[in-house]
């Protein structure tokens, strides 16, 4: 990957323009492969560009959390391989990758998009735990949405495992039911550089950037709905900046939409 400096990028910026000649609200090339890892009950390779994150999708039995006896489980997981990116360290996960898993996870929580109580199998014994572990493979900027598109494609794709006699999963069975999935939740990321608000940052972007504001939406009675905000970046937006940019974040989440079958 070749570094761009940062004051080139926001020169390039406040000319209206991008290095890589997108106009200011274009995503990279999206491509999504699904079940590529075979032991999990549902899979998805997505690349955005040149960032490439896979998602695989564990169903276990579990015990239901004591404050949500008849509800089942949900954890949404990353981890930055070193080889991603020069940035990136071996260990625990670091500040950024638990900030990734948390905005992809509350975007499938908040959105209602799986039925927790459809996971109940046995109220305050049993329920379905529901593991999304997503590794980012090569970082080349805005990680949340390629691994919010992952993550989606991944759950959507997964089958209910097969549960023995004795209430245990089969492992030597495919289950054929489909994880309960509806509304399609995603995140859209969108940076704010000098006075110029562009979509789908890439690493030398996210690198220039004074704010960032990532929004979820997901789909209802055929109309796009908001479910989750988070933001980063050192300084703040306006009501007219953020206005702008959830009206982007409806087009472009329904435009990403599209590639998940």
């Amino acid at each position: 990957m070749i570094e761009i400096d940062p004051l080139l990028v926001r020169e390039v910026i406040e000319d209206g323009k991008r290095v890589d000649g997108r106009p200011l609200d274009g995503y990279r090339e999206v491509s999504i492969e699904t079940n590529v890892v075979p032991s999990a009950e549902g899979s998805a390779r997505v690349r955005l560009g040149d960032t490439e994150v896979l998602a695989g999708v564990k169903i276990d039995v579990g015990t239901p959390f004591g404050d949500t006896p008849d509800e089942g489980v949900l954890m949404v997981g990353t981890e930055f391989v070193p080889l991603a990116s020069p940035e990136f360290e071996s260990g625990p996960p670091g500040e950024e990758a638990v900030e990734v898993a948390r905005v992809v996870d509350r975007a499938i929580r908040e959105s209602k998009s799986i039925d927790v109580k459809k996971l109940c199998i046995t109220p305050k014994e049993k329920v379905w735990m529901v593991y999304v572990d997503v590794d980012v493979l090569d970082d080349n900027g805005n990680l949340i949405d390629a691994s919010s598109l992952a993550a989606l494609a991944a759950l959507m794709t997964a089958k209910m495992p097969v549960l023995n006699e004795d209430g245990r999963v089969d492992h030597d069975k495919k289950g054929t039911e489909p994880l309960p999935v509806t509304g399609r939740p995603l995140c859209t990321t969108f940076v704010k550089i000098g006075d110029k608000i562009i979509a789908d940052p890439s690493s030398a972007e996210m690198h220039a950037l004074d704010a960032r504001l990532t929004v979820g939406t997901f789909e209802k009675d055929g109309h796009v709905k908001l479910c989750s905000m988070q933001k980063g970046g050192s300084m703040g937006l306006t009501l007219d900046e953020i206005d702008t940019i959830v009206k982007l974040a409806e087009q472009k989440g329904a435009e990403l939409r599209k590639h998940i079958k």
